[in-house]
């Protein structure tokens, strides 16, 4: 395993799956029962926007610093860039530093809701343990994600959501090592919410995980979101991303609908950037 996040911190992609992070778990947190956030693939928690890695690419400069600067802001996406704020020293001409998921969940959670997270890379797991040290609330495990799903689920809460937002270094083998580990996921269990980021480049590559999450979710919602900055007809670079989520809390959809037109217009690169929020149904 290659991937460093280190080289994408804060960038499109981020922008629209920790927004919808915060949204799912804002949302499933307006019942008072404990919930168990579960991430499988963590990274390294809180990334360095002035590293050799993010000076490299760039790539926040066109996610998160967009954002950053806007004003008007629906609330869903005001709350994660307050959130966003929080991690900057009071010193920092700008932003400085990006927070991944367990950061971003760390914030949210209640004193009663717990969770797991994996991260298989050694360097990357060993920050995480350093970022989260001495909240109990969380279990940190240095292992496969996808494998975690199979030993660690279902944890002792009834409700929870589970974020499975892989590197996709195996291009479109990462999607069938995902529906294997959903199959046995939502078996074990079915009251949780499951959310799994994917990137676009091919349109054709991401019907048959679509086409397959419509078959074998048997009687759950499926909801996905989507956002392209160009038109998704080319393999050879990023065209965008989407968020397919099991089980959405009630009325998801509607935020979404509120939200991503304004993500996509903030951070357009062309004209032929686009969004759209669909739901999955079987025939």
């Amino acid at each position: 395993m290659n991937y460093r996040h280190g080289f994408h911190a804060g960038n499109f992609a981020d922008v629209f799956k920790h927004a919808a992070l915060i949204g799912l778990l804002d949302a499933l947190q307006a019942k008072p029962a404990a919930l168990c956030y579960f991430d499988t693939h963590a990274g390294r928690a809180l990334y360095d926007l002035h590293s050799e890695q993010a000076r490299k690419t760039q790539e926040h400069a066109d996610g998160i610093q967009r954002v950053l600067g806007a004003t008007r802001l629906p609330r869903a996406l005001q709350r994660y860039v307050d959130l966003v704020h929080a991690f900057q020293p009071a010193t920092a001409a700008g932003i400085a530093f990006y927070p991944g998921s367990p950061l971003i969940a760390q914030r949210l959670l209640r004193d009663d809701d717990r969770a797991i997270v994996c991260e298989l890379h050694e360097e990357e797991a060993a920050a995480l343990r350093e970022a989260l040290a001495g909240d109990a609330r969380f279990a940190i495990h240095q292992r496969d994600g996808y494998a975690a799903t199979k030993a660690l689920l279902p944890p002792p809460q009834k409700r929870g959501l589970v974020l499975v937002d892989p590197p996709f270094e195996a291009q479109g083998a990462e999607f069938e090592r995902i529906q294997d580990a959903l199959a046995q996921a939502w078996t074990r269990w079915p009251n949780a919410t499951y959310a799994v980021w994917y990137p676009i480049k091919l349109r054709e590559t991401i019907v048959p995980f679509h086409r397959w999450l419509r078959d074998a979710a048997g009687r759950a919602d499926v909801l996905v979101g989507e956002l392209l900055l160009h038109p998704d007809n080319s393999g050879l670079r990023l065209n965008g991303c989407g968020l397919a989520i099991v089980n959405p809390p009630w009325q998801f959809d509607r935020a979404l609908e509120e939200w991503l037109p304004v993500v996509r217009e903030l951070l357009a690169q062309s004209r032929y950037g686009s969004s759209r929020v669909q739901w999955i149904k079987r025939d």
